[in-house]
């Protein structure tokens, strides 16, 4: 068994990887209707890749000996809000802030597992700290690219056909 404080830091991880999934999701969604095929396959895989972030911490949290029970309509708050951007690059700008969030939140885990001298979790969490290095790279170079790009049509067009067979 480990300690309640690392359990309740890694169930909160669970719902953020959780609600990580439903943004991917609702933006991947957005650019669909907005008809950018590429980048809405990118922002779907990139949306499961972000459910088994959180099923790979439920399965830890339960091996450990915890149990990760989650009730999402309590805990997710996106259900109260519509999303909708006026650009890819207010898009990606805002996941790009949000995998920072999320490596912020990922530093505090490793941070109290260190406190807590629980060095399964520190290992566990190394996993975790690799992705988000990956995350906040990749977010960071669409970014960029898309700034690059501007609002020339041929760019974007040709942006959106590559973006998902490159990523």
């Amino acid at each position: 068994m480990f300690s309640e404080k690392i359990q309740k830091g890694l169930k909160k991880q669970l719902i953020r990887e959780l609600e990580s999934s439903q943004l991917y999701l609702s933006m991947a969604s957005w650019s669909e209707y907005k008809g950018f095929e590429g980048i809405c396959e990118f922002l779907y895989n990139h949306s499961n890749e972000e459910r088994n972030h959180m099923l790979k911490l439920m399965r830890y949290i339960n091996k450990r000996g915890g149990y990760a029970a989650i009730f999402p309509y309590e805990n997710l708050h996106f259900y109260e809000k519509s999303y909708s951007y006026n650009s890819l690059k207010e898009l990606f700008q805002k996941l790009f802030e949000h995998e920072i969030k999320i490596s912020s939140e990922i530093n505090i885990l490793v941070e109290l597992s260190l406190q807590e001298k629980d060095y399964f979790t520190y290992n566990f969490l190394q996993w975790y700290v690799e992705k988000q290095i990956e995350e906040e790279n990749l977010s960071k170079s669409i970014l960029s690219k898309i700034e690059l790009i501007g609002d020339e049509k041929l760019g974007l067009y040709l942006f959106d056909r590559d973006l998902d067979k490159k990523f």
